[in-house]
Formats: structure tokens, sequence, C-alpha cells
């Protein structure tokens, strides 16, 4: 519960490297994450390379979106690429008119950002950027979207809590209230 109660957006990181090895370890724990029919429908591209994440971060994060240049002070963007499942999964998504592997890349995400948490690492997830472009710079195959990135580093910056609801505001028994 304390990763979860700690876990903040961080907007702002200090200059030094990520180590690989706590990288992997969000990579595994995004890797078990569950998902509708086993689909795993997610691919995570980590860009720790500086040269090459600013260059990503200078094309995805232009006009509309450049009021998100804090992203290039993280040293490690990654990249959440998903394809729409397999064929049960496309069916169910049909059926009941929903977009089951957003939701599988969401938990595969969340699991990714709570290990960080746990290895004192700081996140952000980024919604606000260019998809073409991003799926361009990474030359991703047709039929793949970029639908997330992760800004990931250590935190230089100690958040406060934000106001949540209370949990009798969020949630009710038995029928919705």
């Amino acid at each position: 519960m304390k990763v979860v109660e700690n876990r903040r957006s961080i907007r702002k990181y200090k200059d030094k490297p990520v180590e690989k090895d706590k990288i992997l370890k969000c990579l595994e724990s995004a890797r078990v994450a569950p998902s509708a029919c086993n689909s795993q429908p997610w691919h995570f591209v980590v860009l720790d390379d500086e040269e090459i994440k600013n260059k990503f971060a200078d094309t995805v994060f232009t006009g509309l979106y450049s009021n998100m240049t804090f992203v290039k002070t993280a040293p490690v963007i990654v990249a959440v690429v998903s394809d729409k499942g397999n064929f049960q999964t496309m069916v169910g998504n049909f059926l009941k008119n929903a977009a089951f592997y957003l939701i599988d890349i969401g938990i595969a995400t969340e699991h990714f950002v709570l290990q960080a948490q746990e290895l004192g690492l700081g996140t952000c997830w980024i919604g606000w950027f260019n998809d073409k472009k991003a799926h361009k710079a990474l030359n991703l195959p047709k039929g793949k979207k970029v639908d997330i990135l992760i800004a990931l580093g250590y935190p230089d910056q100690e958040p406060s809590p934000r106001p949540r609801k209370k949990l009798e505001e969020m949630s009710s028994f038995n029928k919705y209230e």
C-alpha cells in the first residue's frame, strides 16, 4: 500500500542515468501483467541513449504538444506500443464496444510504474504527444501504435499528495449511490 500511496507523477528529474537492471525489473513487472485472453498486446521500447531519446522527444513534443518538453529532462523515455490483440480479443472488443487492449496496456504500464516507485524511481504517464510522429520515429509496423509514453528517472522533486475523493464518494456496495 505504501508504494501505491507514494506514487506521484514526476516532472523534474535528476541528471543521473537509470541503471539497466532497474529498467529490466520494471519491464519484468509489466511482462507479468494480466491481459484479456492472455493476448499481451504490448511492447515496451526503452529509449535510454541520450541522443536517441532527445531526438525522439524533439520529434513528438512539437507544435500543439510543445508544453511537454519536461519529458526530455528524464534520462529514459519508454514508449508503450500496442496492437489490437489476438482474434479472440478483437471479437470481444467489437461485441462489447470496448478496447480491451487499451485496458491491458494500462494494467501493464501501471505494473511498470509501481515497480519503478518501489525502486526509488519516478515516472510520469504521458498521453499528450504526436503519436503519428512517434510511430514514424520508432519505425513501427502497420497496426502498431504508441499509446503511452513513460518518463523515467530519479525524482528531483517531492510533489505533495493531490486531493483525493473520500472512499465513500467513490465507492458503494450492492448498488450505485
